[in-house]
């Protein structure tokens, strides 16, 4: 076998078919594409599902049930043998894994599984470690910690924007509270304006 002897396999290319070159061409007048319409115009195309303006299947099919999807938590998973990378005694958070590109994107928080075998002592912080991963890393001499999602939130970490919540609602929520208070004042007074005796 030599580079000159080199031939693409048999069927895997195709002769150019060539439009618009009359009727003798063999694909007709029309290259194909039929008289007029939407289909025979340049850039004109037809989007996914669209069924000519009638009701499509999508809303004629019933939909029952309840999809969880808008309420999954994603979290980050980190497996032990990807900690082996670290130094020994080193203090694994969130931003180390992050510098280390073993985690990216947005997430509700991390979570520690046991896969594979620890070599080292780590100190390691996450929001969740599973039972197996636990005792790898204690039998390894190391330590897990769990966050404090509640100190997240006070702080107004990234975890706490990826949550949903920040630290602004408690202010919005008693200003909220406090307008009704004043509406409600301001019906009462109206009222006992109202019941008041006139004087002859």
């Amino acid at each position: 076998m030599r580079l000159h002897n080199l031939q693409p396999r048999p069927g895997s290319r195709h002769r150019v078919k060539r439009l618009g070159c009359g009727e003798s061409s063999g694909h007709g007048k029309t290259s194909g594409k039929g008289h007029k319409g939407q289909k025979a115009r340049s850039g004109g195309s037809i989007r996914l599902g669209f069924e000519g303006g009638q009701m499509p299947l999508i809303r004629r099919l019933p939909k029952r049930g309840f999809n969880n999807a808008a309420f999954h938590k994603r979290y980050a998973i980190v497996n032990l043998d990807e900690l082996n990378a670290f130094k020994a005694g080193t203090a694994v958070n969130e931003q180390l894994l992050r510098e280390s590109k073993l985690i990216r994107g947005h997430f509700v928080g991390i979570k520690i599984l046991g896969g594979g075998e620890l070599k080292h002592s780590l100190k390691v912080e996450a929001d969740k470690v599973s039972a197996a991963a636990r005792e790898k890393i204690e039998k390894a001499g190391g330590t897990i910690t769990i966050r404090d999602k509640e100190a997240l939130k006070a702080a107004g970490t990234p975890v706490a924007a990826a949550n949903g919540t920040s630290a602004e609602e408690p202010a919005d929520e008693a200003a909220s509270e406090a307008i009704g208070k004043k509406k409600s004042s301001r019906k009462t007074s109206a009222k006992a304006k109202k019941k008041a005796p006139r004087k002859s």
